[in-house]
């Protein structure tokens, strides 16, 4: 049987003061809750701020199977793509498709189409992606991807 806390009595919980949970003992009770504690380090007075709990005791009790809603299952984590190899894997799709012939000069003036050819000075021939208003358009290269400027 657990005993009922009183004024006077030593108590765990946070010290507004000391920043830490530390001895407390009981200065003022309503009923039979806690209302006001003297820290018996820095010897502060103030609110009873009940102890928080550890994340590892909360994580253990929301994982056990009798706080779980019957019917429910956690779906598994998915694995994050990687953007460079999806990027690769594409042009890798693109490139025997493609014709150097056709491609356009990059231009950062000139204004281009989705699918269209760019040959570019430094990444070489791109496909372009997405056209990003008001003047960028995001450009497939073997690379990967560039974000480059347009009309």
């Amino acid at each position: 049987m657990r005993r009922v806390k009183s004024a006077g009595d030593i108590v765990e919980t946070t010290c507004t003061k000391c920043r830490a949970i530390m001895n407390h003992t009981i200065v003022a009770m309503v009923g039979e809750q806690i209302v006001r504690v003297e820290c018996n380090t820095c010897h502060s007075t103030h609110k009873y701020h009940p102890p928080k709990e550890a994340k590892a005791d909360r994580a253990a009790r929301t994982a056990s199977p009798s706080r779980r809603v019957a019917g429910t299952t956690t779906a598994p984590r998915r694995e994050k793509k990687d953007p460079a190899a999806e990027a690769a894997a594409e042009w890798a799709a693109l490139e025997p498709t493609l014709d150097p012939e056709r491609a356009h000069p990059y231009d950062m003036n000139a204004v281009y189409r989705t699918r269209s050819l760019v040959s570019h000075p430094l990444f070489g021939l791109g496909v372009v992606q997405q056209l990003l208003p008001p003047n960028k358009m995001e450009v497939l290269f073997k690379d990967g991807r560039k974000l480059l400027r347009c009309g």
